[in-house]
């Protein structure tokens, strides 16, 4: 499914549950956001959007403990779980998706590449991280990045 379809499919989700939902994201600076806001009616079931680029932005914002990101680095699932839960506690959002990752061109190591991507998906009992690895430029990568968080989050709510 593309990102339209996806955000089709949580809409009808969210609100057969009565449920908002919240963003954390660093390397899709917003796009996620973006794409979930561009149905019309979405103020019924999205939240709000933390656009956390940078690691002060993730401790000052979301809740992120420095010594996290320092142990783990910001592209972590460490640090997407504190993401994300630091997005869903601050919101009062039933659900929260975090994202962050290394979108290129520049940035990626032997270590985390680019297109590494962790992200975190949670409710209110319980929490999943994962990481992805994306292949192509940083538009493709954000783009592939958006429609994996939402789609997981999708699979997550029918379980």
């Amino acid at each position: 499914m593309n990102a339209t379809d996806l955000t089709k499919t949580l809409a009808q989700i969210l609100l057969s549950r009565n449920w908002t939902v919240s963003l954390a994201e660093s390397c899709t600076g917003g796009f996620v956001c973006a794409t979930l806001t561009e149905l019309a009616g979405s103020s019924k079931w999205f939240e709000r959007g933390f656009i956390t680029y940078s690691n002060e932005a993730k401790t000052e914002s979301l809740g992120v403990p420095p010594e996290l990101i320092e142990a783990h680095g910001a592209v972590s699932e460490q640090v997407a779980k504190a993401m994300v839960e630091g997005a869903r506690i601050n919101s009062g959002s039933n659900v929260a998706i975090s994202i962050t990752g290394i979108a290129g061109p520049t940035g990626g190591t032997k270590e985390k590449p680019v297109g590494t991507v962790c992200f975190g998906w949670a409710t209110e009992s319980q929490t999943v991280t994962k990481t992805q690895y994306f292949d192509g430029d940083r538009h493709t990568i954000r783009r592939q990045a958006t429609e994996f968080a939402l789609a997981e989050l999708i699979a997550l709510r029918r379980s």
